[in-house]
């Protein structure tokens, strides 16, 4: 049994796409970062404790026969050292889209699948240019909405496309899940759950 910790429509989307059959129970955490914590570290971090909040939450439906996996993932955006998650408002998305402006970001997403064996986890990274854009584009692309509940006030996948030139590293990272890796963190949470529970026999 697969559960999504989150609440993201995307993720929902690419892991469908992927063929995968789960349910959803967004988990509520705090997501503060923590005193200078890097950025890596803070969404690998937020991502392993949506994945055991549910996972406790969710335990009495974990057996041998079919085992609970929660998966949980965090995205931000990276640049110039600065850390982007969702903009506050139009005034702090607009801020975040001129910092874009011109220049490469990194998109970082971590990851983690929870079961009753450990947790498993891991951070892509995908590198991202943006055109420079005009202050009446940035306007009218806030207009719209789009921006206010993405991490760095964009969504690759819609209207921001046509200001993205280049990216390095896998495009799904941008989106909100790395899928390729995210099938293999899987994998590798079912196979520890099957050490585990042939030491157990």
């Amino acid at each position: 049994m697969l559960i999504l910790a989150s609440a993201s429509p995307r993720r929902r989307e690419l892991l469908t796409q992927a063929g995968l059959t789960f349910t959803v129970d967004s988990a509520d955490i705090n997501e503060d970062r923590l005193p200078h914590e890097i950025a890596a570290a803070y969404v690998q971090r937020l991502a392993e404790e949506k994945a055991q909040t549910i996972w406790n939450l969710r335990r009495s439906l974990d057996t041998p026969e079919d085992p609970l996996i929660v998966l949980g993932a965090d995205t931000c955006v990276v640049c110039d050292g600065h850390i982007l998650g969702k903009p506050a408002n139009p005034d702090h998305a607009r801020r975040m889209l001129q910092l874009l402006c011109g220049r490469t970001h990194a998109v970082l997403t971590g990851i983690a699948a929870a079961t009753r064996a450990k947790i498993v986890s891991d951070v892509e990274v995908t590198q991202v240019t943006f055109n420079v854009l005009t202050d009446s584009e940035i306007a009218d692309y806030i207009a719209t909405g789009d921006p206010l509940d993405k991490a760095g006030a964009y969504a690759i996948q819609g209207y921001a496309a046509r200001w993205i030139p280049r990216i390095e590293g896998c495009y799904f990272n941008v989106v909100g899940l790395p899928i390729a890796r995210t099938i293999t963190l899987l994998e590798e949470a079912r196979a520890k759950l099957g050490h585990i529970d042939r030491q157990r026999s």
